[in-house]
């Protein structure tokens, strides 16, 4: 179904279209403000579901000035843009102790079709959001989809939300650091509010803030989003229960479980990510049709510490036996073992593994020596292996990994052995810069390019998105930068462009 987007976007962001009337709901409270500030967004995309998602919050930086009550909340899902054609819908309760978020299953829909969706409290209407369910599997068809990550606030503006809005995409994929509770960089063009958080009303702040910004709610209300965490949604460089920047093992563990509870308050996550406490799964597995499974990781919640780096930060290079031990995970034996049985039940042309960082190895020492990054996945090397290891046994077709975290674009051929030129390629690697954050300098990533043959391409001055189109015979993946973060309206282009073949593995320019 060909849709008009720009029409879309700026009609659903209005908040105050004529909409057709929802029905009175009994005992609505009767609010001051518009309750619906922080948008709306869909996710979880199955071929007869997908989770919508609201927060009634008229005051979002205020604790979000809702009473201290439950509110119904009326939701309507419907096959065209003016509501006349209504499929779904129903009521759900907000309740205080989730900070009065909203995610509703919505089920009994058709297959590799869009929808849009709306919430209603009283007379306040929200924005008109549009999402697309899952193809079933025996279905063909082309799939185009979008992913991203790191979006510090203070460091940019986000015109590549903005643009990444307007594309003819199926979902987005966002691979991590969603907010930043740390204030870090140069030329900051806005603020954070307050200090770094570690309660669950200082997390909900944050989460609002980022919320509030209209590109950012563009692209949650254009499409439905996959999404996983990464580091910075918690505490910088995080490694399961141990914080370079808190001792206290239990103490920590507390601001983990207010971190985690934000993240689920502010996704349009399933419900088999809500958290418990300081637990929470958010892996799992998406299949769109015979076109393509999409394997969520999560490498941070159940990671061995760092290796080298013992109670330190993980940013200085280095190298030491321990990092190659074989009993150092990235993902925990528990997540290994699932994503083992994931990749022998794949049954699609192609296999796209969603996951936090760059896999593959990036040796960042200019000189004759070794240096490695141990935060990343050279600091879980037998982790790595085991997953290369059990794409190559289960013959995965097509495999795809995709990742952010590093602030630069990246593509590389993934191997057992990266320092043997003629070794086997098991999988293709693109790595997608920042939507804000600051990257690496020119020197870093020259080091990169001249001891990393495998990574085929790297370019670490550009924010934006990456694009990827999958069809039968090949995937097409593009690299979107913006101009300039520093401006809201900042035009993007595409800086590179990439093919993988049917059945050959590999990176090759387009």
């Amino acid at each position: 179904m060909s849709v008009p987007r720009r029409h879309f976007l700026l009609a659903s962001l209005a908040g105050t279209l004529a909409l057709r009337p929802f029905g009175i709901l009994e005992a609505a409270p009767r609010l001051p403000d518009d309750p619906f500030t922080l948008g709306v967004a869909s996710g979880a995309p199955r071929p007869d579901s997908v989770v919508i998602w609201t927060r009634l919050a008229p005051k979002p930086l205020e604790g979000g000035g809702m009473p201290e009550t439950p509110v119904a909340v009326d939701w309507q899902v419907a096959e065209d843009e003016s509501f006349r054609r209504i499929v779904r819908k129903g009521r759900a309760v907000a309740e205080p102790a989730s900070a009065h978020a909203v995610h509703v299953t919505v089920t009994g829909l058709r297959p590799a079709r869009w929808y849009w969706y709306r919430f209603r409290v009283g007379r306040a209407a929200s924005p008109v959001g549009r999402t697309r369910t899952a193809a079933a599997p025996g279905m063909t068809g082309d799939l185009r989809f979008a992913y991203a990550s790191c979006q510090q606030y203070e460091q940019g503006y986000y015109a590549a939300y903005a643009e990444l809005a307007r594309r003819d995409l199926d979902f987005v994929v966002h691979l991590g650091d969603y907010i930043y509770e740390s204030s870090w960089g140069s030329r900051h063009v806005r603020k954070h509010q307050g200090g770094i958080p570690t309660t669950l009303p200082e997390f909900r702040e944050r989460y609002a803030l980022y919320r509030l910004d209209p590109d950012l709610q563009a692209a949650h209300a254009a499409f439905p989003w996959l999404s996983i965490w990464d580091d910075h949604e918690v505490a910088n460089d995080y490694a399961d229960d141990r914080s370079p920047a808190m001792a206290d093992r239990d103490q920590f563990l507390k601001v983990r479980a207010a971190a985690y509870q934000a993240y689920y308050e502010h996704m349009p996550l399933p419900p088999a990510a809500r958290p418990r406490g300081p637990s929470a799964v958010i892996y799992d597995r998406y299949r769109f049709g015979d076109m393509a499974s999409v394997i969520l990781l999560d490498d941070r919640q159940y990671r061995s510490p760092h290796a080298c780096l013992t109670g330190r930060s993980a940013s200085p290079r280095a190298d030491c036996p321990d990092r190659l031990r074989e009993d150092r995970t990235m993902l925990g034996a528990e997540q290994e073992a699932w994503l083992d049985r994931a990749l022998a039940g794949t049954r699609t042309r192609w296999t796209v593994i969603a996951q936090q960082t760059l896999m593959a190895e990036r040796d960042l020492d200019p000189g004759d020596g070794h240096g490695y990054w141990m935060d990343g996945w050279d600091g879980y090397a037998a982790g790595r292996r085991r997953l290369l290891d059990g794409i190559s046994a289960h013959r995965v077709a097509n495999p795809v990994v995709i990742g952010g975290d590093v602030h630069a674009f990246f593509a590389a051929d993934l191997k057992r052995d990266f320092h043997d030129e003629k070794a086997e390629v098991i999988a293709t690697e693109f790595c997608g810069t920042s939507i804000t954050s600051e990257g690496p300098n020119a020197k870093g990533i020259a080091t990169v390019r001249a001891k990393n043959p495998h990574i085929r391409y790297a370019r670490g001055d550009k924010r934006g998105f990456a694009t990827v189109s999958l069809r039968s015979g090949h995937c097409a993946v593009d690299f979107e930068a913006v101009e300039n973060e520093k401006e809201r309206r900042s035009p993007v282009s595409r800086i590179a462009s990439f093919v993988c073949l049917d059945g050959r593995p590999g990176v090759q320019e387009a």
